[in-house]
């Protein structure tokens, strides 16, 4: 079943094409890699995906509901593009349990048991302005996650993670993968995409193909 369908999805910002005539499909329980340079378009793409961005034409279906008509946000879906933001003056295990507070759906420890899965201690009084670059894209992870999303859209998970952390986050993925998640994820990283992903597509200049294998 096709979980996210991007159709010729057009996105400009004054003069500059950004996404041009874009089409995507992922598949459920697939990981789908989008690879490119700095400014071809892929963290645009997700935010199309997300409904951050509106396109100029085309549309976007999610689990079924098109963006930006049926829901603005898709459901069940864990994200981190870009930065992910955290109150810097408390510690990340305070900050999930106010970012669960929202919709209530899990449990004090439960998130304790989702910081634990990506390598943070939950105990940790540390605040978030203290933590290291790694540890911040683990709590992004961890926030991704943490409410169970059947959906996760992934732009440079494992940024500022050591080696021992992309090891811990690729058995995280593929584990998620063998649940039934649907990821689409961009990375820099060949062997990240390698390890990872069953289709990869490739984007360059705002336009989107499949990658040959």
């Amino acid at each position: 079943m096709c979980v996210i369908e991007v159709k010729d999805v057009v996105k400009k910002f004054k003069d500059v094409t950004v996404l041009d005539h874009v089409d995507l499909k992922v598949e459920q329980g697939t990981i789908c890699g989008l690879v490119g340079r700095n400014g071809s378009g892929k963290t645009v793409l997700m935010k199309v995906v997300c409904g951050f961005i509106l396109p100029d034409s085309g549309e976007v279906t999610v689990d079924g509901k098109k963006i930006g008509k049926d829901c603005d946000f898709p459901e069940n879906t864990g994200v981190i593009i870009e930065n992910p933001g955290f109150s810097q003056y408390i510690s990340g295990a305070k900050n999930l349990q106010n970012l669960a507070s929202i919709n209530k759906k899990i449990s004090k420890k439960e998130i304790e048991q989702v910081m634990e899965l990506v390598g943070l201690n939950p105990q940790d009084r540390k605040w978030v302005s203290k933590y290291s670059l790694g540890m911040r894209q683990r709590l992004g992870i961890a926030q991704a996650i943490m409410e169970g999303q059947d959906i996760l859209i992934l732009d440079e998970p494992m940024n500022g993670l050591d080696q021992e952390g992309i090891a811990d986050m690729r058995k995280l993925f593929l584990k998620l993968k063998a649940e039934g998640k649907t990821i689409l994820l961009a990375s820099h990283n060949k062997e990240d995409i390698a390890a990872l992903c069953d289709e990869v597509y490739e984007m360059e200049h705002g336009q989107l193909r499949v990658r040959e294998s």
